[in-house]
């Protein structure tokens, strides 16, 4: 009940906060493909045609690489129990993956899925993208953190905003053309974020992805949460914590 009405109040936060200075937005479906149902899905990106998929669950976290167009996983590597996977990134040739509360950032090599290297911080860690400069980390809150790449050093952080309104819960990122793209925990909605102000420029409300059927057939955990730039066709590709369905969009 209590994230019921948590889910409905950041909702209505995020649809009174858009002004005519935000952009109401709508995933338009170019393609849908099937996706792992037991996958708690934490962190997306996709790479050269390549899809990886970080999962969360104590005793269930992955680092994955899926075949997209059948969601068959390619290599998968399970996390240490005591771990809860998060969000996902690629920097050259090594993937980085954030933990919830262990505070530290597992970085493999992407080539071999071997493990390389352990970063540090504190806090929560939530979602992860790079910008082709820096590391944006967000932590549940309404702030994005900035990292080196290659130290994970904490260089600056920003609030996020909605005409002046914070903006929590800000989950799963993608860097994309300047803007970061951020799930909001328990609503159907992403935001597009100015990374230098911190200003929500655009509200993608991703309600028609599934049908109001879908929507009540999946658990309250089965909420949104990956977001994947494909560069090469210009599209998204979103999915969910549990979902069956993998969806490849445009925003309009």
């Amino acid at each position: 009940m209590a994230a019921r009405l948590t889910a409905l109040l950041l909702l209505a936060l995020l649809l009174g906060a858009c002004s005519a200075q935000v952009k109401q937005l709508e995933p338009v479906v170019v393609n849908r493909y099937p996706h792992d149902p037991a996958a708690f899905t934490q962190g997306l990106l996709m790479s050269e045609g390549m899809v990886f998929e970080s999962t969360g669950i104590y005793g269930a976290s992955s680092l994955r690489e899926v075949h997209l167009e059948s969601g068959r996983v390619l290599r998968r590597v399970n996390l240490d129990e005591r771990y809860f996977g998060e969000g996902l990134e690629l920097v050259g040739d090594r993937l980085i993956m954030l933990t919830w509360r262990e505070g530290e950032a597992l970085v493999f090599d992407a080539e071999t899925f071997t493990h390389v290297e352990t970063f540090t911080y504190d806090g929560e860690g939530w979602g992860l993208c790079y910008d082709g400069a820096d590391l944006v980390m967000s932590d549940g809150s309404d702030q994005l953190t900035f990292r080196d790449p290659e130290t994970f050093e904490e260089l600056r952080r920003v609030s996020v905003t909605a005409d002046g309104e914070p903006i929590r819960n800000l989950n799963e990122l993608e860097c994309v053309e300047g803007h970061v793209y951020a799930n909001v925990w328990l609503t159907r909605e992403i935001v597009r974020i100015d990374p230098d102000t911190g200003d929500v420029s655009a509200v993608v409300d991703a309600s028609p992805l599934l049908t109001q059927e879908q929507w009540a057939a999946l658990t309250p955990d089965a909420t949104l949460n990956g977001i994947a730039w494909n560069e090469g066709a210009g599209t998204f590709l979103l999915t969910g914590k549990l979902w069956p369905w993998m969806f490849e969009v445009r925003f309009e």
